[in-house]
Order: C-alpha cells, then sequence, then structure tokens
C-alpha cells in the first residue's frame, strides 16, 4: 500500500513567528523521505515531528532565499553526525551553486554522509525531469521570482489495480498473482491469463511545491492534476499589490492556480509574519470568486 504524508515542519515566510518556525517541509512517498525549503530549525523541527535524519533521502531547495535554505547546513551536517547509510540528494538552482557549497561546508564537521548535489538548470517554459527511479518521476519548472527560483513535481509511474473478483474467477490465486504481476501472464489450466483481464488502470498520484513566485504557467504546468499542491500564499488578497510587486502570490493566487491546473486538493503556507491569523488565508482560497465562479 502507498503511504503519501505531507508533514508542515514550518509555514513562517521571511521572519518565523512565535508560533510558527521558517519554512520546512517533509513528504513521505513510499519507502522515502523528501524534504523541502529547509529554513532555519528544521533539525529541531524534525523532532516534533519523530522523523530521524535517515528518513531523508531527497533534499528540494526552490531558491537560495535564505528563509527557503539556511537549514540546509545543519541537516547536512545531521546526517554525517548520525551515519546515515544511504545517499541523500540534493536538487537546488545551479546558479545558485556556490550557496550551495557555502552551505554544505559551512563550519567544521567529519563529512561521513554521502551527499549526490543535482543542480537543476532547465530552460524557462519547460517542464523538465531532473530524476527518475522506476516508481517515480521527479520534474522542475522556472517560476517568477526576484531571483532564480523552480517548482518541482513529483509524479508516480503509472500501474495496474488487480480486481480480486476477477483473479479468483480465473483461477488466480497465491504466488501465481506475484507472477502475473512480474511476467503480465500466467498459465492456467490450458487457459493464459492476461494482466489486463483482471486489473484496471491506476494512474499515478502527483505532488506539486510551488514556492515564491507570482502567477506563472510555470506554477500551473507543475501543478496539473495534482493530488496535492502545496503553494506559498504570503499575502492576503488584501494585499495584492505587495504579492506582485515582490514576486509573490496571495491567497487568492494560488487558488486561481489550483484551479487552472485541476489540482484536486491545495495545501496554502509561507504565510507572512504580519498575519496573526492563519486561518484567514484558507478561508481567502476557498471562498475567492476564481473559486465561487466554478461551485
Amino acid at each position: 500500500m502507498s503511504t503519501r504524508e505531507l508533514i508542515a515542519l514550518g509555514t513562517s515566510s521571511q521572519v518565523p513567528t512565535r508560533n510558527r518556525n521558517h519554512n520546512g517541509y517533509f513528504l513521505r512517498w513510499d519507502e522515502e523521505g523528501f524534504l523541502f525549503d529547509p529554513g532555519e530549525g528544521t533539525q529541531r523541527q524534525m523532532t516534533y515531528g519523530d522523523l530521524p535524519s535517515s528518513a531523508i533521502h531527497r533534499v528540494f531547495v526552490t531558491h537560495f532565499h535564505g528563509d527557503h535554505c539556511l537549514g540546509l547546513a545543519g541537516t547536512i551536517q545531521r546526517l554525517s553526525l548520525d551515519r546515515c547509510d544511504h545517499p541523500v540528494t540534493v536538487h537546488y538552482p545551479a546558479s545558485g551553486e556556490a550557496f550551495f557549497e557555502r552551505l554544505r561546508y559551512a563550519s567544521i564537521y567529519y563529512p561521513a554522509a554521502t551527499i549526490v548535489p543535482a543542480p537543476v538548470d532547465v530552460a524557462d517554459g519547460a517542464l523538465a525531469v531532473i530524476a527518475e527511479t522506476p516508481l517515480y518521476t521527479v520534474y522542475a519548472h522556472a517560476l517568477d521570482h526576484g531571483v532564480p527560483t523552480f517548482g518541482y513535481r513529483i509524479e508516480e509511474k503509472a500501474g495496474r489495480r488487480f480486481i480480486p473478483e476477477k483473479l479468483k474467477e480465473l483461477g488466480v490465486t497465491g504466488p501465481r498473482v506475484g507472477e502475473l504481476a512480474r511476467q503480465g501472464s500466467v498459465q492456467v489450466g490450458e487457459r493464459t491469463v492476461t494482466v489486463d483481464e483482471v486489473s484496471t488502470y491506476r494512474p499515478g498520484s502527483v505532488f506539486a511545491f510551488v514556492m515564491d513566485t507570482r502567477v506563472c504557467a510555470g506554477a500551473v504546468a507543475l501543478a496539473r492534476d495534482a493530488d496535492l499542491l502545496v503553494m506559498e500564499a504570503t499575502y492576503a488578497a488584501a494585499h495584492q499589490d505587495l504579492a506582485t510587486a515582490h514576486g509573490h502570490s496571495s491567497s487568492e493566487d494560488a487558488a486561481r492556480t489550483a484551479l487552472a491546473a485541476g489540482a484536486r486538493q491545495l495545501a496554502i503556507t509561507h504565510s507572512s509574519q504580519r498575519y496573526s491569523d492563519t486561518a484567514a488565508p484558507p478561508a481567502e482560497a476557498s471562498t475567492s470568486p476564481a473559486v465561487l465562479v466554478t461551485r
């Protein structure tokens, strides 16, 4: 059974508050764990989620503003301190190579963990594959912020879902089910049973992560048909002018992006420290004119 769980380690933007830490998001994806935009305090926040450093397999940095990356130094050092026994890949904008290297070697420590740098350098306007495994594909797309910024999309490979009644009807039981899954067909008596006869198509699940950006085509491309879109909404709708001026999105911008992309669920975050009521932005998004028009 697939495991999908998002843990918000911090939801504040440039300045942490008494109640909200800097950015940090951990996604459980089956047997792997993905850490997004580790801001300051990420190590400590992970303890609240019962997350050891060894739970991390990939790190994704959207851009090198401090609230999205300053926790990377401590995270990398912690991986070595804990003697993490598997490689950890770090995806980040290639234009920020110097910042990555400074964070990686920010202070004295013994580098015992295997860190795999994976700089992202894709053309504007392109949704590009940056990693692929037998189980999922990772895409990146440029966003519209004041500095080079990428959003990320993780897409599970499509598969087949077995229909128990069909398997029973055609006599495929026990180890033969696994054989059918591996080979595509099995011989049952004088009959060849194919996987298509006893299963249905199962589309892969999709997760999209869109941080600091104005509304743009890249955000929509990343979020297309996503099961969950995590998107920044630094500003409330009343401060739309500030969002646009500073390369950010408002709560209504996030709602419009999700609707344009056909995303099934939207989680908004990265709220400015000026807002003490964190319930207001989600309420604005759910009642924005863009949403109401579709009801």
